[in-house]
């Protein structure tokens, strides 16, 4: 009894932890921001981006202050750092119409239109449940689902009547997959968010190497604002992917992780 309790005050304080951070994120400088704001509005926005990334310095995020610094760098005519901004902002809310037109906006104004390979369709299924929620919410959900299992488990110990049992027996049981499920999906979410496994190449012209090398053979030519993946570094090098499935090394100071 008592180790159960410790395993789910465990379970509650990872919960707790991972949301921490992003609920007291959204909790902005409300002056400092409300001015960038105005400065926006008013078309200054060498000011408006100076008052956002103060904002950004003190450690704070959320997915409103890096749509709003990319709107500004938008605006700055700096698409690279635009669509880094975007890519950050969308990392944290996907379902952002908003959002996902200024990004597709400024993908179309970079020179790289690259295509990427087509995904199976259970994959899109999966990235689509999977973006339903952040990891917050993803977060509290499998609290509510704890609960809903724990009250199935006292139905089926307490109760005397069989159908009762099997309901708690069963309903339990699914509880317990999909508090699982939205535990990992919550906890995948929030790492997700805290690693750079993407980057932006901030390089106006840049040719992809064979191996981490300079005199390594030349791949293929990509541009600023590019997104790709990353899959490897070694000696100020980075290996990486494009959309279309296209691999090669790059330096990896031409890169700026997501």
């Amino acid at each position: 009894m008592v180790i159960n309790r410790l395993l789910c005050f465990s379970f509650f304080l990872v919960i707790l932890t991972g949301i921490g951070k992003e609920v007291r994120s959204d909790n902005l400088p409300g002056e400092l921001f409300n001015k960038a704001n105005s400065y926006y509005q008013e078309a200054v926005y060498d000011s408006a981006l100076v008052l956002y990334k103060q904002i950004e310095e003190k450690g704070l995020e959320s997915a409103q202050l890096y749509y709003n610094i990319g709107n500004t760098y938008f605006k700055l005519n700096k698409l690279p750092f635009a669509i880094l901004y975007y890519e950050k902002a969308k990392k944290l809310n996907a379902n952002d119409d908003d959002l996902t037109h200024n990004l597709d906006l400024a993908n179309s104004l970079i020179v790289d239109k690259i295509e990427p390979v087509p995904q199976l369709f259970f994959w899109l299924w999966w990235k689509w449940f999977y973006d339903l929620f952040s990891a917050d919410r993803w977060a509290l959900l499998s609290i509510v689902l704890l609960f809903f299992t724990l009250a199935m488990a006292y139905l089926f110990l307490a109760s005397d009547r069989i159908g009762l049992r099997k309901t708690g027996f069963f309903s339990g049981l699914a509880g317990l997959l999909f508090t699982i499920l939205a535990f990992g999906l919550a906890s995948q979410k929030y790492y997700y968010t805290q690693r750079a496994n993407e980057a932006i190449v901030f390089a106006p012209t840049i040719t992809a190497k064979s191996s981490p090398s300079a005199n390594s053979v030349d791949l293929f030519v990509i541009h600023e604002g590019t997104k790709v993946l990353l899959l490897d570094e070694t000696s100020g090098w980075t290996k990486i992917r494009l959309a279309n499935g296209s691999i090669g090394w790059l330096p990896a100071e031409s890169l700026t992780g997501i």
